[in-house]
This record gives C-alpha cells, sequence and structure tokens, in this order.
C-alpha cells in the first residue's frame, strides 16, 4: 500500500535512504534523516512494529502513559508533519548495484545509497490454544510493559532463561504470586538472579511441566492447563521464551550476525557493509525498548548523512 497523497514512488530514482521497517526504530531514523534533508523512503511490513500491539506505554521519556497504537499514531502524525512516504511492502532482496543499492520486493523496485535496517523481532509464541485469544488480555510477551497492570493477581511466567526470571522479579514487586513454569529441571537464569528468584518469597518455581492450554472468559485469563492435565489458575500469563530478530535479508546480503542472528552494529549504527545500517530490536545491543531503537535509528541517519557527504553528494 502506497501513500497516494505523495504520489507513487519513482523506480528510477536513486534515494538518499531507504529504511525498512516500521517501528520506533525506523521512524525515529526517517525523523531526522528528513531534517538532515536526505531523500528518504520508509518501507514496512507492518506499521507500529511489536510496540504497536502494546496495551500501555508508560516508560517512553516525557509522555507518561500512552497506548501502543496510540503513540504509533503520533510518530504517523510526526513522520507525516515532514512529508515523509511509508509503503506498506516487504522487501525480498538486497543487491548492490554500482554506487547504490537495488532493492526488490513483492510489488516493485526501489534504489538508494545507503540503507538502514530496522527489521523488528517477532516474539516466539508457544504456540497453543488460547495464546492468541488471549493475547493483550491476560497473555504478555512484555513484564515491563504490563506488569503494572496485574497488581495483586496471580501470575504465570512461561520460561526458563534468565530473561524470565528477570521478568518474574520485576511481576513481583506488582503481584501477589508470581510462579515461573519451566519445561525443564532447572532455570537457567545467571546466578544472581537465580538467587534473587530463590529467595523471593513471591516467586514459585514450577519445574518440569509445559502448559498446553490457556483458558479464560470475556473478561480475560482466568487458568492455564499443564500437561499432566491440572487446571492451574492464573490472572495473567507472560510468556517469555526468547525473540527472533528478522535478519534473513541482512544475512543473505553479508551482514555479519551474532549468535542470536542479531545484525551487529557499532557505536555508529554501521554493519560491516559500508553504506548499510541497523537499528533497533534487529540489531544487537542488549536493551530491546523503543526508546534506544529510536536512538539507534537516529545515529543511523546521522551517520548516512556523514557518509553521503564524504562520497560528495550534493545536498
Amino acid at each position: 500500500m502506497y501513500n497516494i497523497e505523495l504520489g507513487m514512488p519513482d523506480p528510477n530514482k536513486i534515494h538518499d535512504m531507504i529504511i525498512l521497517g516500521g517501528g520506533p526504530a525506523a521512524l525515529g531514523c526517517a525523523i531526522y534523516a528528513a531534517r538532515f534533508a536526505m531523500d528518504i523512503l520508509v518501507i514496512g511490513k507492518v506499521y507500529g512494529g511489536l510496540i504497536a500491539s502494546t496495551h500501555i506505554v508508560e516508560n517512553y521519556p516525557a509522555i507518561t502513559s500512552v497506548s501502543g497504537p496510540e503513540l504509533m499514531e503520533m510518530f504517523r502524525d510526526h513522520i507525516n508533519s515532514l512529508n515523509i512516504q511509508y509503503i506498506s511492502d516487504e522487501i525480498r532482496s538486497i543487491e548492490k548495484v554500482d554506487d547504490h543499492f537495488v532493492l526488490k520486493s513483492y510489488f516493485g523496485v526501489f534504489k538508494a545509497l545507503t540503507v538502514c535496517l530496522a527489521t523488528g523481532s517477532e516474539r516466539r509464541k508457544l504456540g497453543i490454544p488460547g495464546e492468541e485469544e488471549y493475547t493483550g488480555r491476560g497473555v504478555s510477551y512484555c513484564a515491563t510493559c504490563d506488569g503494572p497492570f496485574f497488581t495483586d493477581k496471580v501470575l504465570a511466567v512461561i520460561g526458563g532463561s534468565d530473561s524470565a526470571a528477570k521478568e518474574a522479579l520485576f511481576l513481583a514487586k506488582h503481584a501477589k504470586k508470581v510462579y515461573i513454569i519451566y519445561r525443564r529441571e532447572e532455570i537457567r537464569a545467571e546466578p544472581i538472579n537465580k538467587k534473587r528468584v530463590y529467595e523471593n518469597k513471591k516467586i514459585e518455581i514450577i519445574n518440569n511441566t509445559n502448559i498446553v492450554e490457556i483458558k479464560g472468559d470475556e473478561r480475560g485469563v482466568k487458568a492455564v492447563i499443564f500437561d499432566n492435565d491440572q487446571n492451574f489458575e492464573v490472572d495473567g500469563v507472560f510468556i517469555e521464551i526468547g525473540s527472533d530478530p528478522n535478519s534473513e535479508l541482512a544475512k543473505r546480503n553479508g551482514a555479519n550476525t551474532n549468535d542470536k542472528g542479531e545484525i551487529i552494529i557499532n557505536r555508529k549504527s554501521e554493519t560491516n557493509i559500508p553504506g548499510i545500517y541497523a537499528a533497533g530490536d534487529v540489531a544487537d545491543s542488549p536493551f530491546k525498548q523503543a526508546i534506544t531503537g529510536v536512538s539507534e535509528g537516529v545515529i543511523a541517519a546521522y551517520a548516512a548523512f556523514d557518509y553521503l557527504k564524504n562520497i560528495k553528494i550534493e545536498y
């Protein structure tokens, strides 16, 4: 889908930068690139990214409380005010041709001197009945986003990693009781976090157990079903079994990634490929938040602006 008000993109035009993604990192990059008077185009598979499915955001500076969709509408207003063109599409390949990159999507071909990959990540799902139905109504993938809404409730954290332990510790600040439900004998948290979990009287670990279904009603989650058929009552389910970066496109183009599949970047958001940058959840930064993704996107815009000056591009 194209932004008709700004017209159809010229397939022969070589943009200064094409930004891939629809979340805060991509749009943060776009806003600053536009302010640097760069000729840009934003191409995103889904506008808003993961944060658009977050019920409430209360950790974005200067905004006390806002829903994920509302925040992304604010981003939309901002990019529209700068006449930034956003296209709903998915790039399938990137190829270096002479001094520029050629990007091919399902619906067109685009050209740019630089590219920012802000394609985000996808939460791993349990793939069980009730998970999708109750997402946003008791099923969550982000404790810092949704934990405060479960004050004095009974919660389940699914997973056994260090991230799951930290999620449980955070939720215990709000909840009456937190159960870590893990399919193996012992959680795999870092020693300090494992110690904190065991010492927290609000947290209890249920080992060697899988959940096979999430049950509820029109008001939300009511229980989970274990693989021994036990009906276990909870008010919320936080799934922390990891996420996968959307980095396949980058890998196919030769970008270096770490063992998690995240694109490796430096302090300037540069990848190992000159002219290609990465930002947000797809990159290898350890802290995944909207504000840090925006920061990386902004840095990518500045680095690309500097790169273009060095190759003597006139604005």
